[in-house]
């Protein structure tokens, strides 16, 4: 497993190092890089060149490098920092003023059943005990007679080490005196200090802990959400810029509308692709150096699951974008344009994540699993609770690729209806006969 993940590490640096090579001679012209290819060369023709010149294009910008680097950067914060967190332990100086042996080994041992490592300091006096603290040599002074001193307040809603260390040694020197005061001998006080707890019953059973399963699909419905969210407005404003700056005159001069538009699709389809591996492979590598367990015991089934969905997503959504994009004239336009697009794909993110986080997949999770807007959330989230069958999954994947194949073709006509036309927005009216037709 690690051997293949860090295969695919290096096929995506590679591949990215190509992306990056500029050609001998500089840029080529907006049609050039179509032109002055032999025929034949690329096996899924005019379509694979498209797709080819979209995947050079996009990961030579800029915006996609910082964005990368930014991206990599929050993951390795991510699965480092938590592991440096855990890995310092800071001991808590204490200084204690009239102490005992037996004294000093009840405040150890309640450290240790806390999970807090102490070092006890002995303090002549209470005032030079005070004037320690004050000065942050010691974190908290213990008077065995009289009080505990900290630094700052402790509220009860503090659930710090610290905070519950101070409150379990005021409950037990607290008793201690009580003891005294009560006249008890020291057997009666062990006695009753050792007394056990009355155990609670509950007449409702516990909730059912989350299994990693469902943890997966947690981050699954989160993860497809950011990027179809980043990488559909990108198609739109890809389609929508090349119309404004009039390159796709150039390039319908040369390829069909729907080679064109299909190359656009699957280029950025592939970009994305390659960014989430890349960085999926790139968490679980850092994580299995640093020893984190940020991602240990993710659900393989989830996993797969959800990049499954990610494609299928991607693909039904593009054809929408990409459409909207040949509508747009301006770019104050594009939020108007993707905001009603959005809207399924938003609905089906906020019923899968309320789904998935109470623990519990409700009959409209299983009703929007196959729906192609909102499949892509909703089918990982019942594969998290292990309530989708295969036969299940596989009736959800044929009903997204025939909508898809319908949406495309129906996303194709608006594209070359629309792409070519300038100067005024055109209205839904005008479209409906290139639909119906």
């Amino acid at each position: 497993m690690k051997a293949l993940i860090i295969i695919i590490v290096l096929v995506g640096v590679a591949l990215v190092r190509l992306g990056l090579r500029r050609r001998v001679g500089g840029r080529s012209s907006p049609i050039g890089w179509l032109v002055g290819r032999p025929r034949g060369r690329n096996p899924f023709g005019e379509t694979g060149l498209v797709a080819g010149r979209e995947i050079r294009e996009r990961v030579r910008g800029r915006v996609f490098r910082v964005v990368t680097v930014i991206l990599f950067a929050v993951v390795a914060g991510a699965v480092v920092i938590p592991t440096l967190q855990s890995g310092t332990t800071k001991t808590e100086r204490i200084g204690v003023v009239a102490g005992s042996a037996s004294t000093d080994a009840e405040l150890q041992d309640l450290a240790k059943s806390i999970g807090l490592s102490v070092e006890l300091v002995n303090e002549p006096n209470l005032p030079q005990g005070r004037t320690a603290l004050s000065a942050g040599r010691l974190d908290m002074v213990i008077d065995g007679e009289d009080r505990i001193l900290v630094t700052n307040p402790i509220s009860a809603s503090d659930t710090s080490a610290r905070a519950r260390y101070v409150q379990a040694v005021s409950l037990t020197l607290g008793a201690q005196h009580a003891f005294a005061q009560a006249g008890l001998t020291p057997e009666q006080a062990a006695t009753v200090a050792r007394a056990k707890p009355l155990p609670v019953e509950s007449i409702h059973p516990a909730k059912k802990a989350r299994t990693t399963a469902e943890a997966t699909a947690l981050i699954g419905v989160i993860l497809v959400f950011i990027v179809l969210n980043q990488y559909l407005t990108w198609t739109l404003m890809g389609v929508m810029e090349e119309k404004t700056n009039r390159v796709v005159e150039v390039l319908l001069a040369t390829v069909r509308p729907i080679q064109l538009l299909a190359g656009k699709v699957i280029g950025i389809g592939a970009v994305a692709l390659a960014q989430a591996i890349a960085l999926v492979a790139f968490a679980l590598v850092l994580a299995d150096a640093v020893g984190s367990s940020l991602v240990h015991g993710a659900a393989p089934l989830v996993v797969a699951a959800t990049l499954a969905w990610l494609v299928l997503g991607y693909a039904f959504y593009s054809w929408l974008y990409a459409a909207a994009g040949s509508l747009a004239e301006r770019q104050d336009q594009v939020q108007s344009l993707a905001l009603p697009l959005s809207a399924p794909l938003i609905f089906g993110y906020i019923v899968s994540l309320i789904g998935v986080s109470s623990g519990k997949a409700s009959l409209l999770v299983k009703v929007l699993a196959y729906l192609p807007p909102t499949a892509p959330f909703a089918m990982p989230t019942l594969v998290g609770f292990g309530q989708a069958a295969w036969w299940q999954f596989l009736l959800s994947v044929v009903v997204s690729l025939v909508c898809t194949v319908l949406v495309a073709l129906a996303a194709a006509r608006v594209y070359r209806t629309a792409v070519l036309r300038t100067g005024r927005r055109i209205g839904l009216r005008e479209l409906i006969p290139t639909l119906t037709r």
